[in-house]
């Protein structure tokens, strides 16, 4: 991804500054897959730590049986623990992974924070190897912010 797509990306999700909650995740994620090539898999989970787990928001992408992980599980369930971003280039040289499609290749995971609170999560899963860069992170770091800024 070059700064370029970034700021493309940045521009169109920002035109979308009026819509909050749901259907302003809903409306990221299809920004995010419809422009980024290599993201296969995009989608939301939210934590609920009364129940020590996440728990899925809108996605795109092939259907997943995990609409709910628990805290450590997998990923996702790692970053919830961690509350750090996660980037897996190679998925098969992971052992606590879980497998939602098998063209799955890498995985990024981006805590998403409302605050100093760990809110939720943003997962992207791609069917390429390590083809995760610098300029995905600073992408996907606003993006959480952006979209945490308007939870309701």
């Amino acid at each position: 991804m070059t700064q370029n797509q970034v700021e493309s990306i940045q521009s169109a999700i920002s035109a979308l500054q009026n819509l909050s909650g749901k259907a302003l995740q809903e409306a990221v994620v299809q920004v995010l897959d419809r422009e980024v090539k290599y993201y296969n898999w995009t989608g939301f989970y939210f934590m609920n730590d009364e129940k020590q787990q996440l728990e899925i928001g809108p996605y795109v992408g092939a259907y997943t049986d995990h609409t709910v992980i628990p805290y450590g599980r997998g990923i996702c369930g790692q970053v919830a623990v961690s509350g750090k971003t996660f980037e897996v280039p190679d998925v098969h040289a992971q052992d606590n992974y879980l497998a939602c499609s098998l063209e799955t290749k890498s995985e990024i995971v981006v805590p998403m924070y409302a605050g100093d609170k760990l809110v939720g999560q943003l997962d992207i899963d791609s069917h390429e190897l390590d083809p995760f860069t610098k300029e995905d992170h600073v992408l996907l770091d606003w993006v959480v912010a952006f979209v945490a800024d308007r939870l309701s």
